[in-house]
């Protein structure tokens, strides 16, 4: 049993090598939010996971957003959240309250958490450098930004330095108001910007399955040019196709692959990135 035991770790570690040579000097973007921000045994995990790809020699850089968590506060302070078309209707008060959480207490946390596990990390936002330059999405919806445009100099300057850039997902305009975006979309633009060699969205989903109601039949491989039919054949829906387009815009800015797949799992990150089987769904070109 011990034999066989040792035989299956040195296979594992065996089939690790050729992917730990592939990715080392690269860059690895990471979207990080949803079950596995919430749960502290798998943000640590994950933390976990970022630090070794970085021992290893892998660039990582750390999106995320905190939903959940702004909701969480305007409860707590009595304000109500409304929404448009599944996007938060954000006044001056509510996008105080983004960057508090955002820039703040998440970015802050998943930084301690880095440090304190042996890791070297630094929090950023869009708004630092003005990395994420943003304009207002629609009236109705207030400060929720589209980006008009990403500069990365700040991002690489830590990369260079030795850092784990972790970054939430803000943006601001040239007179200084500051947006909430969509952390799929900053995700997918900083990763372009930095032409990674693959972006990693983590979901709560095993990844884009063929039937939702079965498990079982998970679509390994997507190529983008084949994204519409999916759609048209409603294999991708809802929720899906806005997440579809972030994988598509990052593909088509430079990331040679993006990975959806499902971050409640243990160590997710390292078996799609170091495994022959992978975890989720990959998006190429072609």
């Amino acid at each position: 049993m011990s034999n066989r035991f040792d035989e299956t770790r040195a296979e594992i570690i065996t089939q690790m090598l050729p992917y730990l040579q592939k990715y080392r000097n690269k860059v690895i973007a990471i979207k990080y939010g949803g079950n596995a921000m919430q749960s502290e045994e798998l943000k640590r995990l994950v933390m976990g996971d970022v630090i070794l790809l970085s021992m290893v020699g892998i660039k990582v850089v750390l999106i995320h957003g905190g939903g959940p968590e702004i909701t969480e506060l305007m409860d707590k302070m009595g304000k109500k959240s409304e929404f448009i078309d599944g996007l938060r209707v954000t006044d001056k008060e509510t996008a105080n309250i983004a960057q508090m959480i955002l820039a703040g207490k998440i970015n802050k946390d998943l930084v301690n958490i880095i440090q304190c596990e042996g890791g070297r990390s630094i929090g950023l936002s869009g708004i630092d450098g003005h990395m994420i330059k943003a304009a207002s999405h629609d009236p109705r919806l207030g400060y929720v930004g589209d980006i008009t445009d990403v500069n990365i100099s700040i991002v690489e300057d830590a990369l260079q330095m030795g850092y784990i850039p972790v970054i939430s997902s803000l943006g601001c305009d040239d007179e200084g108001n500051v947006y909430n975006i969509n952390a799929d979309t900053a995700a997918a633009r900083i990763a372009g910007a930095l032409k990674a060699e693959s972006l990693i969205m983590m979901t709560d989903i095993k990844g884009v399955l063929r039937d939702k109601n079965d498990p079982d039949s998970l679509i390994e491989k997507i190529y983008v040019s084949d994204a519409k039919e999916l759609i048209n054949q409603g294999i991708i829906s809802g929720g899906m196709i806005p997440k579809l387009d972030c994988c598509i815009q990052a593909i088509r800015r430079g990331v040679k692959k993006v990975f959806v797949l499902d971050g409640r799992i243990h160590h997710a990150i390292l078996m799609e990135l170091f495994t022959d089987d992978g975890m989720g769904t990959m998006f190429v070109g072609g």
